[in-house]
């Protein structure tokens, strides 16, 4: 399950002044689980472009925060500048990265609209996929007329805001009005060519953007445009839904460029753009020689990449996440005009808390170590948790090299499924290592809780009961996760390559271990449960497990055996 992220970047009417703008900032990285990302402030349209990005809960209550800085530091009434705008924080986008639906984001936005019109008395409107009127997706209709016709749309039902609408007054005059919204992530992305020639990137461009280009007449690429019965020029749509492109020519690269913004990468995944700017460069003699991604990217935009290189190669797409990023990164380019880190790239890289200390991210001797510690923790429960994970990638191992292997080239892809799955139980059990660990120290953080009065004692021990119910459910996490593994290693015993037939025999090996040694754990935390009936209850479900382990293993065995 990946890690539930969200992106907001929203825009305020104050490009000049620092100490207000750091202190809207300082306002949103005040709530924990924030990562501010950019801070991108213009004298000009005196407006600054902040991008933040955290769990939901963080962002939008981060959003919250910047928005009632916003309107305390900001008079609306003394701003001018050249970008359009309505309010002081002019509009808010919810972004989803990770883990989270763009439906989930809309109703977080509509959710969080609601909140500032009535805490803090400025006026919202709703927009994009969170838009409570159709005609309120385009953002120029709800900024229609920008901060100067608020006084005429307060007020009024057509024209009003979503929440907070009443007759322009002194709070208005100076917050102005705010747009809320989500939209799915944008791709800025620049293609580069093996030309210096801007109107062969233009003509590129033009092919494949959405908008496409003007129809002219007798289909002649200088004649006059071909208009419709209301005078509108007609156009030849391109090929990419969801896309904007220009061809430009780039000084400090000496070539010319398709620029590209993809504001649908679910409809338009990079790597859909970049096999169609290929093909329609090589339509006209052009050829694609790298790609330049401007800003950030969500993880699943190079991992999706990857995977569709991979395949193309017919090759397995079950290999840990990195490994399919730098598939990526050749295939596109994505290093032609500079180096390209993911760790400074990618989103869910970038803001992985560095100085988090995870036991899965230790050596192989630095766990060892680190369990064989004074300290209680890790302890079986982790390492039952590790077995089952190294369980999963001996699995996996065998169908990646059957999926390599000559002799079964006509059945890659039935092994490279089973190697996917096969990743996947192996990060989920890589996750309750430290999640086993973080279950005990949440047992010993009750005990440090006060006992004094009774009614401290009752907290104490309803805080006890729930922290041991939550130590009991990830053991037996573990050996739900675990048991899935034996249908990874079962596959590859009978039909895997049989050179690595005793690996798959091994991982059944530690999967088994993981079960066992995970119930251990079931047991002696369910015997701390106060709710008997619950406490049998979850160790029946272990018990049957644990039956069921050893048959798959005594089976799988039986197989390995014979093939041998």
């Amino acid at each position: 399950m990946d890690t539930r992220i969200i992106e907001c970047v929203p825009n305020f009417s104050e490009g000049r002044d620092k100490e207000k703008i750091k202190s809207i900032t300082d306002a949103i990285c005040s709530v924990d689980g924030v990562s501010l990302l950019d801070v991108d402030a213009g004298e000009a349209t005196n407006r600054t472009v902040v991008t933040f990005v955290g769990t939901p809960e963080a962002v939008v209550e981060g959003a919250f925060e910047g928005i009632r800085k916003a309107a305390e530091v900001i008079d609306m009434r003394a701003h001018h500048g050249a970008h359009p705008r309505m309010g002081a924080t002019d509009v808010c986008p919810l972004i989803p990265v990770s883990g989270v639906s763009l439906e989930e984001c809309a109703d977080m936005a509509r959710k969080l609209a609601e909140r500032v019109a009535a805490e803090l008395g400025v006026p919202t409107y709703c927009y994009e996929a969170s838009a409570l009127r159709p005609e309120r997706k385009n953002l120029a209709v709800c900024r229609e007329g920008e901060y100067e016709a608020l006084p005429e749309k307060m007020g009024s039902e057509e024209k009003g805001p979503d929440f907070g609408n009443r007759a322009f007054d002194e709070g208005v005059a100076r917050t102005g009005a705010t747009t809320i919204g989500a939209r799915d992530f944008l791709i800025a992305v620049n293609f580069n060519l093996n030309t210096t020639s801007t109107r062969r990137a233009n003509a590129i461009a033009f092919d494949v953007r959405e908008k496409g280009r003007p129809m002219r007449e007798g289909g002649k690429v200088t004649g006059k445009p071909v208009k419709d019965a209301e005078g509108n020029v007609v156009m030849i749509p391109g090929t990419l839904k969801g896309t904007k492109a220009i061809g430009w020519y780039i000084d400090e690269y000496e070539i010319a460029q398709v620029s590209m913004n993809i504001t649908d990468i679910s409809e338009v995944p990079l790597h859909v753009a970049f096999d169609e700017v290929c093909r329609a460069a090589n339509e006209r003699g052009v050829r694609v020689t790298g790609t330049e991604i401007v800003g950030l990217v969500p993880k699943r935009t190079l991992v999706e990449a990857g995977k569709y290189f991979l395949r193309k190669q017919r090759r397995s797409t079950g290999i840990p996440d990195r490994e399919i990023i730098r598939i990526a990164i050749r295939s596109m380019g994505l290093d032609e005009l500079g180096e390209f880190d993911p760790s400074r790239k990618v989103i869910e890289y970038l803001i992985e808390d560095k100085a988090s200390r995870r036991l899965v991210d230790l050596s192989a001797r630095g766990l060892a170590e680190e369990t064989a510690s004074e300290s209680p923790a890790p302890g079986g429960g982790s390492i039952s948790a590790y077995m089952g994970a190294l369980a999963a990638s001996l699995g996996t191992m065998v169908a990646n090299l059957s999926a390599h292997k000559a002799a079964y080239d006509d059945c890659w892809e039935s092994f490279s499924t089973v190697a996917e799955r096969g990743q996947e139980l192996m990060e989920s059990l890589l996750r309750l290592v430290d999640e086993d660990t973080a279950a005990f120290n949440r047992i010993m953080q009750v005990f440090a809780m006060p006992k004094g009065t009774q009614a401290e004692k009752e907290a104490r021990a309803a805080a006890l009961e729930e922290a041991t119910l939550y130590a009991t459910e990830v053991p037996l996490r573990t050996m739900e996760t675990a048991m899935k593994v034996f249908g990874v290693v079962s596959e590859m015993a009978e039909r895997g390559n049989p050179a690595s037939v005793t690996d798959a025999g091994v991982g059944a090996l530690a999967a088994r271990a993981a079960v066992r040694g995970a119930f251990l754990n079931v047991k002696i935390n369910a015997s701390g449960l106060k709710d008997r009936g619950r406490a049998e209850a979850l160790i029946a479900r272990g018990e049957r497990m644990e039956a069921d382990a050893a048959r798959e293993e005594a089976r799988i065995l039986a197989m390995v055996e014979s093939r041998m």
